[in-house]
């Protein structure tokens, strides 16, 4: 074959090698994944890589997402088009104030935007109040409808763990009949919480309450078809858990959105 023996044995000790250190970065990948299933290669890199350091694997971001190819361990994106806006209604709707506004610190500007969970009992429909800041779940309500007494329990929830109380905050929604009700804006006002809202059915204008839902649904498990409504409730509760606490985040430098909300540490 034109190799020498001693080739031979080097190539042979060398595969092995190779084959041990896959082993072990598949060992810290399956690990991340038990606790974040839907954790991108990105993420993944980032927590295991001490892990990496720590055993002498030189193995860099570039050759985890060859490895992820080879074993179909990359996530596939999802699309999902379902509107649960409905904006052709009588009541109020306020105008786009957070457009151009730079988000220097938490609690400046809120969004919120309601989704569905599909379960074999019929949907849930889920309301997240985010911080535009730290990305942190302020708050969230799930309930077989979308009437405004049950969506509005996320409002209540947000504005009951705030940290920064004293800060100027904007509440910033599309113009959905629950955050145009009476009750939703007269919380705003009671807690002197101004009002924000998309403007001519732009979708970039609400687009960060609406990649937390895919984010959920795609990396949580909201998104399948769950057996029950409880079961989802349950869920959404373990989700919101990981996402604000341990799911590092890109646009945080991948700190997890808590770490930034408590700490102020700039997101960029």
């Amino acid at each position: 074959m034109g190799y020498s023996r001693q080739y031979y044995y080097k190539h042979c000790k060398e595969q092995l090698i190779r084959n041990v250190m896959q082993k072990s970065v598949l060992s810290f990948v399956q690990a991340e994944r038990k606790i974040l299933p839907m954790l991108g290669g990105r993420k993944i890199y980032h927590q295991i890589k001490p892990l990496l350091q720590a055993s002498s694997m030189k193995v860099g971001r570039d050759k985890l997402f060859r490895l992820l190819g080879e074993y179909d361990l990359l996530i596939k994106p999802k699309r999902r088009y379902t509107i649960t806006t409905n904006s052709k209604h009588w009541l109020r709707k306020y105008p786009n104030i957070i457009k151009g506004q730079l988000v220097t610190a938490p609690e400046q500007v809120w969004v919120s935007d309601i989704t569905y969970i599909k379960t074999d009992e019929g949907n849930c429909y889920l309301n997240l109040v985010t911080d535009a800041y730290s990305r942190k779940i302020m708050g969230y309500a799930i309930a077989k409808n979308m009437n405004t007494e049950e969506m509005k329990k996320a409002y209540e929830m947000a504005i009951s763990t705030r940290v920064f109380p004293d800060t100027k905050l904007v509440h910033h929604s599309d113009r959905g009949l629950q955050y145009c009700s009476n009750d939703y804006v007269e919380l705003s006002k009671k807690n002197q919480i101004n009002i924000s809202m998309t403007e001519n059915g732009d979708p970039y204008e609400n687009a960060l309450a609406e990649r937390m839902n895919r984010t959920l649904k795609d990396e949580f498990g909201l998104g399948n078809i769950l057996s029950t409504r409880e079961e989802a409730c349950q869920l959404v509760a373990e989700a919101v858990e990981l996402y604000n606490n341990r799911r590092p985040h890109l646009a945080l430098n991948f700190l997890t959105p808590n770490k930034v909300h408590l700490q102020k540490i700039p997101a960029t």
